[in-house]
């Protein structure tokens, strides 16, 4: 039912290709090899960057469980698998889910593209296109489509990672957070969001101690003009 549920928000998310830009959360890796999820969620954004769905691939995820910064260590693997590296990003900084897809649409909008998708697997996509709905963000869905993953021979390159490491300090999130406030995380309770993205005034007060005001991000624009 999930598959068929995917395939069906793929159909739909085709249409509007191509995009300018899909937005792939990351996964921890352990140093060694790659991950089951790691292998459908890599060669799932090569296939839409190789058959032209997408122009360029954002890969997010800081070191959240592991010392290897997650988004780097995928770009990585995602280069090896033919995507060139200019068009590869990485977004760094986000811990959790739903950081992963918000983070990643600023970046990308920072980056000065504006047609989105967010490209992953079944199960994540499935809660992470309410996330989307909810807050009314302007990104489509490309889901990984099990069927066509079936015919690509998801091999995994050889990959020197050594750039995707963080080399002092690091502290899994795990040993830094309980069960509740991860998954208080996980929920986007600790996104710092930017006031033109919260359309409704409900959400404007209750994140108003975590929102970037619209004033103040149309000053930085101008500065950096």
């Amino acid at each position: 039912m999930l598959y068929r549920s995917a395939a069906k928000a793929f159909t739909k998310g085709a249409k509007e290709a191509p995009y300018d830009a899909i937005i792939v959360p990351g996964f921890p890796y352990n140093g060694e090899k790659w991950d089951m999820v790691h292998q459908l969620r890599i060669h799932w954004a090569h296939y839409l960057y190789s058959k032209g769905y997408t122009k360029n691939v954002i890969f997010s995820g800081g070191a959240v469980a592991t010392p290897y910064i997650e988004s780097r260590v995928m770009a990585n693997y995602a280069e090896a698998l033919g995507i060139p590296r200019e068009h590869l990003f990485t977004e760094e900084k986000a811990q959790h889910s739903t950081e992963n897809v918000y983070y990643s649409y600023r970046l990308a909008k920072d980056l000065g593209f504006s047609k989105i998708a967010l490209s992953t697997d079944p199960i994540q996509t499935s809660y992470m296109k309410k996330f989307i709905k909810k807050f009314e963000l302007p990104i489509g869905l490309l889901p990984t489509v099990i069927d066509t993953v079936k015919t690509i021979n998801v091999y995994e390159p050889k990959v020197d990672q050594s750039n995707a490491m963080v080399k002092e300090g690091f502290v899994k999130l795990s040993d830094k957070e309980g069960f509740f406030k991860r998954f208080r995380g996980t929920m986007g309770k600790y996104i710092v969001w930017h006031e033109e993205d919260l359309k409704k005034a409900k959400y404007r007060r209750r994140y108003k101690d975590r929102m970037i005001p619209s004033s103040e991000q149309s000053g930085n624009n101008k500065s950096v003009q």
